[in-house]
């Protein structure tokens, strides 16, 4: 086949004539500005959404600081005209109100069952995931399957098994059932357990060291964000649990915050600037607990996703 000697002679003097500007620049500068431009809009994005969420929670701060005729004027007065510093203080020392006595209850409360949750279900998890013992894969299934149940289904049963052993009104019935495991957090430990190389347990065995031991202070040092998750998690959901005291306690002096705020706004339905200010001071253990814990949190909550 004869080829035609002018003709790449031809598309060599079209290319040529093009400059290098008109050739690969403006692609250049259209995915490098795309590139640019994406990260953000991803961040602006996030942003907004961020602020969505923290709308409620700055509307609840602002109205601690007004009075009743401020968060209810129109238009919305997003900024108190005067700073009520005094409604902290009211709040604290209104009569049938015992501030102190119902965070000291929720601390009491969130804290036994942190403790006890983040023992059990670490224990549990390292025993699926190291030990090695008949049937243990068809219990840890069951465990798991557990997650299928909704707790109102569990919730009678276990309120007569309370009933019977004379324990209603007291916190046992909130301690107890939570100091046994939960299926998720023991999901949760037996992936990292799983994670951790067997030599370390092997050359504690040559050493001489027990399971328990092995356990204590070998691997719970190793996996210590991840019971910063399960006690981040536990505390947060005990803290602001209101059904189960709601049906154990009956005592007014046993009642957690998030009961006491619930029976503050239904005996004062006008004092909205003091249930504000209640409200801030029961949100601010966590707010200051969750800066305090975000390092480890947020690398456990980054490591679950890469444990096998």
């Amino acid at each position: 086949m004869e080829q035609n000697p002018e003709g790449p002679a031809r598309v060599y003097s079209l290319d040529a004539g093009r400059s290098s500007r008109d050739v690969g620049l403006p692609i250049v500068g259209r995915s490098s500005v795309r590139r640019r431009l994406v990260p953000v809009v991803r961040h602006a994005l996030l942003a907004g959404v961020a602020l969505l969420f923290l709308l409620p929670f700055y509307w609840m701060v602002t109205s601690a600081l007004k009075d009743n005729t401020e968060i209810f004027a129109r238009p919305i007065q997003w900024w108190p005209r005067t700073m009520r510093w005094e409604n902290f203080g009211t709040a604290m020392n209104y009569p049938g109100f015992p501030f102190l006595r119902l965070l000291w209850n929720s601390v009491y409360y969130s804290g036994t069952v942190t403790v006890g949750t983040v023992i059990s279900c670490a224990a549990v998890g390292y025993g699926f995931a190291r030990l090695r013992f008949p049937g243990r894969d068809f219990l840890f299934i069951l465990t798991v399957a557990t997650l299928m149940i909704p707790p109102i289904v569990t919730f009678i049963p276990t309120y007569v098994i309370f009933k019977n052993v004379n324990l209603l009104g007291t916190y046992a019935p909130l301690i107890i059932p939570n100091c046994l495991g939960n299926a998720f957090f023991i999901f949760l430990m037996r992936q990292f357990f799983k994670g951790l190389p067997w030599e370390l347990s092997d050359a504690a065995k040559v050493d001489g060291a027990g399971e328990l031991r092995i356990f204590w202070q070998i691997m719970l040092p190793l996996v210590r964000s991840a019971l910063m998750v399960v006690a981040v998690f536990t505390f947060l959901y005990t803290w602001h649990d209101f059904f189960g005291p709601l049906i154990y306690l009956s005592d007014v002096s046993q009642y957690p915050l998030s009961l006491g705020l619930f029976a503050f706004r239904a005996q004062r339905t006008t004092e909205w600037a003091l249930l504000m200010a209640a409200s801030t001071l029961a949100t601010a253990p966590l707010v200051v607990l969750f800066f305090f814990t975000q390092r480890y949190f947020l690398g456990g909550i980054a490591m679950t996703g890469i444990k096998g």
